[in-house]
């Protein structure tokens, strides 16, 4: 079947710069996209041609491997329209938002406003404040995985130190309203902390309209970067003090103390993931080329379809709203989550199974886990189709 989206561009020939499509169904994008050919090339052309540690020596390999380190960060702060010197580059989304929390500085009485429906990494770290005495309150969500903003105005206090929100729900597809967070935020002079894990490379990011003061991406998903690659950025650098310090945040040392440098490199302790970056940058330069206008429509009018399709079988439970972003999280009637993940598996289909490390959001709405199709640039209407007649058979044969 010709794919309906080929008018935007040709999704048959982007497939061909990720070899493993040949052999499997990949909907698994939600946890980590597949990295297309021209990042794996930059990559190996760095372990070939260049491989030296950054910034440590004035030979030439260690010039071109630094060189190459910032000309990525270069490319990936251009592509969310940040300050390159407030762009740091991490492990991944996890350590970003770890790296505002331990920054900061809260003290007991502090408050942090977060919500139900986030991802652990943007939930836990917050959670852990509260064992030095910071009040930690956490937003509702409706049953289609969406946060009311005016409760979020509602919670804040005097005392409140921060808000952290999840752009997109990784279980629901929800895009939250995170304009109107920011602005009621903006009004009562409160930081805000935005998690883009599922926003960023699958819609437009523009963070200096966005004005919040800090937003963590990871490079393995959206980004279609490797693993092990993430980035921060940051509206003032002064805000946080760095959390781990060493090799590369220091700019003088004696015996008696340290200075430590300007941002970003003080942020960037210890030899960096220099291939991983260099292939982040690659991947965001081949992302731009597609343009992510085109694949935030290609993913969410897939999601949306599979999404509409799931609905209309017997025995099949689906969650989130109509107009979702590119996933869709559904159960089977009387199968386990990760039964129905096996058995897709059989028939050469990746999905994801379980709580999706958003265990609140789920409990909260009485679910207990759930399988989990999520959809990239490379994905086609052909494999939605054997995807939703195999969940219809799978559904059909439970009994």
């Amino acid at each position: 079947m010709k794919d309906i989206f080929v008018s935007m561009y040709d999704v048959y020939e982007i497939r061909k710069d990720f070899p493993v499509l040949e052999k499997v169904i990949y909907l698994d994008s939600g946890a980590t996209t597949q990295t297309p050919k021209p990042a794996v090339e930059a990559m190996n052309d760095f372990f070939y041609n260049y491989a030296a540690n950054y910034g440590r020596g004035a030979h030439r390999l260690s010039i071109q491997a630094t060189n190459a380190f910032e000309d990525a960060r270069e490319t990936v702060a251009d592509f969310l329209n940040a300050p390159p010197e407030n762009t740091i580059m991490t492990k991944n989304t996890t350590d970003s938002i770890n790296i505002v929390a331990n920054g900061i500085g809260f003290e007991s009485g502090d408050h942090i406003i977060t919500t139900a429906v986030e991802h652990h990494s943007n939930y836990v770290p917050w959670l852990r404040q509260k064992e030095s005495g910071v009040l930690v309150s956490v937003a509702d969500i409706d049953s289609e995985g969406f946060v009311n903003p005016n409760q979020i105005d509602e919670m804040i206090t005097e005392n409140t130190k921060l808000i952290a929100v999840g752009h997109i729900s990784n279980v629901f597809g929800s895009v939250q309203d995170i304009e109107k967070i920011i602005k009621i935020a903006r009004r009562n002079n409160i930081p805000v902390l935005i998690d883009g894990a599922q926003s960023a490379g699958h819609m437009e990011i523009d963070f200096k309209s966005l004005d919040c003061d800090y937003f963590a991406a990871a490079g393995h998903k959206g980004l279609l970067g490797p693993q092990g690659t993430g980035v921060l950025c940051i509206k003032d650098p002064d805000t946080l003090q760095p959390s781990v310090l060493g090799g590369g945040t220091t700019s003088e040392a004696d015996l008696c103390g340290f200075k430590t440098k300007s941002s970003p490199e003080c942020f960037e302790a210890g030899t960096p993931n220099l291939p991983g970056i260099i292939g982040l940058g690659a991947a965001v330069e081949y992302l731009q080329k597609i343009g992510v206008a085109d694949v935030e429509t290609h993913d969410n009018q897939l999601a949306r379809s599979a999404a509409d399709r799931l609905n209309e079988m017997d025995g099949v439970s689906v969650y989130g709203p109509k107009n979702r972003a590119g996933l869709v999280s559904f159960n089977i009637d009387g199968l386990e989550p990760h039964t129905v993940a096996m058995r897709l598996d059989q028939l050469n289909i990746c999905v994801r199974s379980g709580y999706h490390c958003a265990m609140p959001g789920q409990k909260a709405l009485g679910i207990n886990g759930s399988s989990r199709a999520s959809f990239a640039l490379y994905n086609t209407e052909e494999e939605i189709n054997i995807f939703i007649d195999a969940v219809s058979k799978i559904a059909e044969s439970r009994n």
